[in-house]
C-alpha cells in the first residue's frame, strides 16, 4: 500500500446514527441527515455523499492532466457518478462508475486527459 508523504488536508467528519442518522464536519460545513436509499427519509445517504466527492476529485484529477497537456478543460465539463450498493454471497459490496462529459474537445484527447487522471 502507497502511503502519503505530504498530508495536504484531512477532512474530518463526525457521524451518529448510521443510515438513519446525521454527519458533521469539524468545521461545520457540511451538516447533513442521512437516510436509507428509497427510504422515506428526508436525507441523503452514503452512496451519493461518496458519488458527490469521487466525481468532484476525479474534475481536480482531470484539470491537472490538462495542465499537463498544456489544454484547458472545458467550462461545461461534468462527471455523473454511478454507486451500486449490492450483495454478493452475503456480504456488502459497492460498485462506482464515473461518466465523464468533455464537451469540445475530440475524442482521442478527453481520453488521453481522462486516463492520466485517473492515473493520479
Amino acid at each position: 500500500m502507497t502511503r502519503i508523504d505530504n498530508v495536504l488536508y484531512t477532512g474530518k467528519v463526525h457521524t451518529t446514527g448510521g443510515r438513519e442518522g446525521a454527519a458533521r464536519s469539524s468545521d461545520g460545513r457540511l451538516d447533513i441527515k442521512l437516510s436509507t436509499p428509497g427510504g422515506n427519509g428526508a436525507g441523503t445517504n452514503p452512496e451519493q455523499l461518496l458519488g458527490a466527492g469521487w466525481s468532484a476529485c476525479f474534475i481536480g484529477a482531470m484539470g491537472g492532466a490538462a495542465r499537463a497537456l498544456k489544454i484547458s478543460l472545458p467550462a461545461d465539463t461534468s462527471v455523473d457518478a454511478e454507486i451500486d450498493l449490492g450483495t454478493t454471497d452475503n456480504a456488502y459490496f459497492i460498485q462506482a462508475r464515473l461518466n465523464v462529459s468533455l464537451p469540445g474537445l475530440p475524442r482521442d484527447v478527453a481520453q488521453e486527459v481522462v486516463d492520466r487522471a485517473h492515473q493520479t
